[in-house]
C-alpha cells in the first residue's frame, strides 16, 4: 500500500506529517496539530478506545474530553508517535474519571448507610436505660441527706464547692470529702447492679 491508501478498516494509513505539527522552533509539537489529528483520525482513535475501555460511549465522551483539554497555548513537547500520545491520553484520562466516579460512588454508599441508622434506642437500650435510672434513683436515696444535698447541688444546680459551702455553712474540704463519698457509693452501687 502506498502512502495516503486506506487499511482494512477505512483508516488513513498515511504517516503523521511532522511539519504540520510542529511549533516555529522545529522540535515541539503544537496543541493544535494533535487536536487537527484527533478530528482527522477520530474514527480510528474511537475504535481503538471502544475496544480497550469496553465502551463506545465511553471512549467517545473521553475522545471529546481529550480534546477540550488540547485546547491549550503551550506545546505537547517533542513526541515520536503523536498517535500512540492520543490514546494513551485518552486512556489515562478514563481511568481518571472512572476513579473519581468510584471514589463519588463509595462517599454516596457511605453516606446512604448512615442515613439507614436509626439512632433512637432500640427497646432493650429502653428497657437498660431506665433500669441504670432506677438503679442510680435508689443510690442515690442510700446517701445521707446532707452527701444527697451535696451531689445534686453539684451535678444539678451545677454550683461550685465553695458556694455549697457558704449555703450549707461547712468548710470546702468537707463538701469534696462528702462528695467523693457521695459518688464513690453510686459508682459501687451501680457497678453492683450492672
Amino acid at each position: 500500500m502506498s502512502a495516503g491508501t486506506c487499511g482494512h478498516d477505512g483508516v488513513s494509513l498515511r504517516p503523521f506529517n511532522r511539519h504540520r505539527t510542529m511549533s516555529g522552533n522545529g522540535d515541539e509539537t503544537s496543541w493544535v496539530a494533535l487536536r487537527q489529528l484527533l478530528v482527522e483520525r477520530y474514527d480510528h482513535f474511537r475504535q481503538r478506545l471502544t475496544r480497550r475501555l469496553g465502551s463506545a460511549d465511553a471512549a467517545q465522551e473521553t475522545l471529546h474530553e481529550l480534546y477540550l483539554r488540547m485546547d491549550r497555548p503551550d506545546s505537547a513537547g517533542a513526541l515520536q508517535n503523536p498517535n500512540t500520545y492520543i490514546v494513551a491520553s485518552a486512556v489515562n484520562l478514563a481511568r481518571d474519571r472512572w476513579r473519581t466516579e468510584r471514589r463519588r460512588a463509595e462517599r454516596v454508599d457511605v453516606d446512604a448507610f448512615y442515613a439507614l441508622i436509626d439512632e433512637n434506642p432500640g427497646p432493650d437500650r429502653v428497657v437498660e436505660g431506665r433500669l441504670a435510672v432506677e438503679a442510680l434513683r435508689r443510690a442515690v436515696a442510700e446517701l445521707t441527706p446532707r452527701q444527697r444535698e451535696i451531689l445534686i447541688a453539684v451535678r444539678y444546680e451545677k454550683l461550685t464547692q465553695d458556694e455549697i459551702a457558704k449555703r450549707l455553712g461547712i468548710s470546702s474540704r468537707f463538701v469534696r470529702m462528702e462528695l467523693r463519698h457521695a459518688l464513690e457509693h453510686c459508682e459501687a452501687r451501680l457497678a453492683k447492679d450492672f
